[in-house]
């Protein structure tokens, strides 16, 4: 008879009552994991011939693609799992310690170790996982196996040496040595042998030669291309609203703009069809990734949506959004790293391999944060696909910033930058950069009744300050300045509080808080004068208050503005010279709706307010900041902008090709000649070229603006020939090619001709006292910077 003792059945008994229903879920995991594990797999060790070893696994029963879906279907159960349990380890261990607490009979050194049960779950978690990871590389490896065993290829696994594959050899070795640094190899089917090396190498990579005992009929059956689909307009947001997701105040700042402005969206879209008169438009699928709204990247944005923080960055990002979508294109939106990394169809890993398929997207938009994990994930791939992404670039990005090898050569290089995309796949918000591309964002357009009442509804001595944080206000000889506001006008302020007025708005000062944007609209349409203190840089405030009546008033710098003296553009890759707060608002638009005067000049700034005061102006929005005007811009760069098509080589000729330009006749500046055949696929199109050879010192963007005219980045190949400096008439000595991103030029004095080596460099900006630049300028639409007259 078998004898138990008394204390070992109290301790039972025991157990059984205190074991709570979490610890029976937990107790759970383990069995469940265990029995998931082996039914996943116990086909693939089943149905084995007589005289197999216990482990060996049959390769007609492995369905390698479906093992694999159930081992990452499995991971991501276990990912679920861990976090479950987590939270509820949490919950159980606060009401425990509650418990404890009211119980004062129950030590509370003898509490659950709740911390190390959820280190033990996770720990078992982790086994799983790499056990099921292991079983996948042992069914990749016997697979391999299995094929070289029966077409007895065992001795044509050597590196071999070839000479149009110069690498392979050294990437054998490097794989020899590193192939466990990322398991994305392992994903691939390499397991450490010499066959497994050579199949990545030369079906995954493209460093060795096809292996002849392959079967690549899989290999070389080249994914087709989906049928393409007319893009039709959208006039109904809501599924958009849906794409951009939520849980981020930005989220939710973006949805809102997006569904206010739906009526002028839909309006515009209806304008732009009228427009373009039926012309096929292919549908793309692109993929947006906002990269600086992602966890991994701070996300420092949305915590201050609510606290007055810079909204421009994602006032453009919702119209972009919702030009896509109006335009008809496929969308997909990620914020973060995990939604890129599934879009991408990256393998698992640290980014070391390509990825596992072809990109399925025509497009990504991205910003410079977005740019790192795209280049993180996509690992080889990044070089095949980058002439596919365009990057949201607030302040743009210089050509001689770009190029990685000049940038570091001749002292450009910064944290951004230094990307070697064409220039042009950079895009603004403001047009102040030809070098790239200008993506803009829109403003509310008012109607003529809208317009009509503004007019009849403004305050003539109401001021509203450009503003939302306290910091703002605390400028340098502001007493002074807001003196002078004060004898003239009553000033408004929009500065973001908490409990107390903030210290640094004056008490003449009314402040209202920050507003949501109906009510800041309203305020504006009060209001006689909008006025910068020089901070934010070129924000879409000024224009919403242009478009809404006001009179925009900001500081002119003197020295400008630029990396070299202001520690906000540091580090920025351009070296732009901003000469005010908003330099399109004064360039672009001007008096009487923008003045731009000397805030330390008392006397000329007390002169222009109080020509302000008496002044009426009517509403005005420049066309390119409407929603019909960025619609027809965006457009015109999906239909062509192509940056993936390389440029194919010159044909040979028997005699120089005749010149395509003619010298004007007051002999200033080149023109495309009428009779002289037009370069096919070149947009703009190049019958719009005007070149000019600019002063010393004069960069190209302001040369071609003192022609009324925009400098053209895409012509220079064009101009970049001695053939135009000859019809130009200038006396070139000598001609030699240079990689600088001046050229083309003429030196003085010297009388050397310099044209450009590297097509990368071909650059708008820069100047320098040296160098007369041969500047390619184009016209442009009204009210339309971004488009030429014939580029529609």
């Amino acid at each position: 008879m078998i004898t138990v003792n008394p204390d070992g059945k109290i301790m039972v008994r025991r157990c059984l009552v205190t074991l709570r229903p979490f610890r029976l879920f937990v107790l759970g995991i383990g069995f469940f994991s265990l029995c998931f594990l082996m039914t996943s797999l116990g086909g693939q060790f089943s149905a084995r011939r007589p005289g197999d070893s216990p482990f060996t696994v049959r390769t007609e029963v492995m369905g390698g693609p479906e093992s694999r879906s159930v081992l990452r279907k499995m991971s991501d159960l276990l990912e679920l799992m861990v976090k479950r349990m987590d939270t509820l380890a949490r919950l159980e261990n606060s009401s425990e310690l509650h418990r404890a607490a009211s119980d004062r009979h129950f030590p509370v050194d003898r509490l659950p170790p709740g911390a190390g049960l959820m280190e033990r779950i996770q720990a078992i978690a982790q086994n799983v996982s790499d056990i099921a990871v292991k079983v996948d590389q042992i069914l990749r490896h016997s697979l391999l196996l299995h094929g070289k065993v029966s077409e007895g290829r065992w001795d044509q696994c050597e590196a071999p040496s070839d000479p149009k594959f110069p690498d392979c050899l050294g990437k054998v070795e490097w794989m020899r040595a590193r192939w466990t640094s990322d398991p994305c190899y392992a994903f691939f089917g390499v397991d450490g042998t010499e066959c497994s090396f050579l199949v990545y190498l030369s079906e995954v990579e493209w460093f060795c030669p096809p292996l002849p005992w392959r079967n690549r009929t899989a290999t070389q059956r080249a994914r087709k291309p989906p049928p393409k689909v007319q893009a039709v307009f959208r006039s109904n947001l809501s599924h958009l609203l849906e794409l951009m997701g939520s849980g981020k105040e930005s989220l939710i700042f973006m949805k809102k703009r997006t569904k206010r402005l739906t009526a002028q969206w839909a309006l515009a879209a209806q304008r732009l069809a009228q427009k373009l008169g039926g012309a096929r438009r292919d549908q793309k699928q692109v993929l947006v990734h906002i990269g600086f709204l992602t966890e991994e990247s701070g996300d420092v944005f949305s915590p201050r949506v609510l606290k007055g923080g810079p909204l421009g960055e994602m006032v453009q990002w919702a119209d972009i959004l919702a030009a896509l979508y109006v335009l008809g294109h496929g969308l997909r939106v990620t914020v973060s790293l995990k939604e890129l990394q599934s879009n991408l169809g990256a393998p698992p890993g640290r980014g070391s391999c390509p990825l596992a398929t072809p990109l399925p997207f025509d497009l990504v938009y991205t910003d410079y944060h977005g740019l790192q994990h795209m280049k993180r994930y996509m690992g080889l791939s990044f070089r095949k696909y980058r002439c596919r992404i365009r990057v949201i670039d607030t302040f743009g990005t210089e050509p001689a910033y770009n190029h990685e090898e000049y940038a570091t050569l001749h002292g450009y290089r910064t944290n951004w930058g230094y990307w070697n995309l064409n220039p042009k796949q950079f895009m603004t918000m403001f047009p102040h950069t030809p070098d790239n591309s200008f993506m803009g964002f829109v403003s509310e357009e008012l109607n003529e009744t809208e317009k009509q009442l503004i007019k009849g509804g403004k305050a003539s001595n109401m001021a509203v300050v450009y503003g939302k944080e306290a910091s703002i206000w605390k400028l340098q000889g502001k007493e002074k300045f807001l003196s002078i506001l004060n004898k003239y006008l009553e000033i408004h302020g929009t500065v973001y509080y908490e409990s107390q007025r903030p210290p640094e708005v004056p008490a003449f000062v009314k402040n209202h808080g920050l507003l949501p944007q109906p009510e800041f609209q309203q305020l504006l349409r009060k209001a006689k004068l909008f006025i910068g203190f020089g901070f934010p840089y070129e924000g879409p405030a000024p224009l919403e208050a242009i478009a809404n009546g006001c009179v925009f008033l900001q500081s002119r710098f003197s020295p400008p503005h630029s990396s070299l003296n202001h520690e906000f553009f540091r580090g920025k890759p351009t070296s732009r010279e901003v000469f005010s707060q908003h330099p399109y608002a004064e360039s672009f638009i001007g008096k009487p709706h923008v003045w731009t005067v000397d805030y330390n000049n008392s006397e000329e700034l007390e002169a222009a307010i109080k020509t302000i005061v008496r002044t009426q102006v009517d509403p005005y929005l420049p066309y390119e900041y409407t929603c019909e005007g960025m619609l027809e811009r965006v457009h015109a760069y999906i239909q062509h902008q192509d940056f993936c098509a390389a440029p194919g080589p010159a044909p040979p000729r028997a005699r120089a090709p005749e010149s395509p330009f003619i010298l004007a006749p007051n002999a200033t500046h080149l023109k495309w000649a009428r009779n002289a055949s037009l370069a096919p696929g070149a947009w703009p199109p190049a019958h719009s070229l005007r070149a000019w050879l600019a002063a010393a010192g004069r960069a190209c963007t302001d040369a071609c603006l003192d022609h009324g005219l925009i400098c053209e980045p895409s012509f220079f190949p064009f101009l970049n020939s001695q053939d135009a400096f000859q019809t130009l008439q200038v006396p070139c000595d000598g001609t030699e090619s240079e990689m600088n991103h001046l050229y083309p030029a003429f030196a003085q004095p010297g009388q050397e001709c310099f044209l450009q080596k590297e097509p990368l460099l071909f650059s708008c900006a820069g100047s320098s006292s040296k160098y007369r630049r041969l500047c390619p300028c184009r016209d442009f639409r009204k009210g339309q910077v971004a488009l030429c007259q014939d580029c529609l």
